[in-house]
């Protein structure tokens, strides 16, 4: 009787422990789905400014440039992910030796709807500002885009 109660309380315990298991499994699938799902919906673009390089003798007035540096480079990547980059490169050679080698790189667009996800100082001297962008008004804008050059609008 005695072993008939342990290997009964042996399986109770086992039961609830998978099944323990498979609902943190389960929570597990959920959230990397929806992790996923963010991220096939959202870009995300990141941009970082360093404090003490910016023009100001105030210390708190550097913390805000540098905030605001750092959310206009969170812009500029995502008008990168956005539009793309226009590249330029120029390499001059003579005697088969490379004498000059320009390359510049320009990124332009419009950007409306971006959420501030975070804007978290990094370090001591360093802001870091994450910007969010919905998927489908990606398409509006390369939608719009593509309009404006259309109609012989842009330069």
């Amino acid at each position: 009787m005695k072993n008939i109660l342990v290997k009964a309380a042996t399986t109770i315990v086992l039961g609830l422990v998978l099944t323990g298991c498979a609902s943190t499994k389960e929570k597990y699938n959920a959230a990397m789905l929806a992790t996923m799902s963010d991220r096939n919906t959202n870009i995300v673009a990141t941009g970082y400014a360093v404090i003490s390089i910016q023009p100001h003798d105030n210390p708190a007035q550097q913390r805000l440039l540098s905030i605001r540096a750092s959310k206009l480079d969170a812009y500029r990547s995502l008008v990168e992910q956005v539009y793309g980059q226009y590249l330029d490169a120029n390499t001059t050679i003579a005697q088969m030796v490379v004498e000059n080698d320009d390359f510049r790189a320009r990124v332009q667009g419009v950007i409306y709807g971006a959420n501030l996800v975070s804007i978290t100082p990094v370090g001591d001297d360093t802001y870091e500002t994450t910007l969010s962008l919905k998927r489908n008004i990606v398409n509006d804008l390369r939608l719009l885009y593509v309009d404006t050059f259309s109609n012989g609008m842009g330069s």
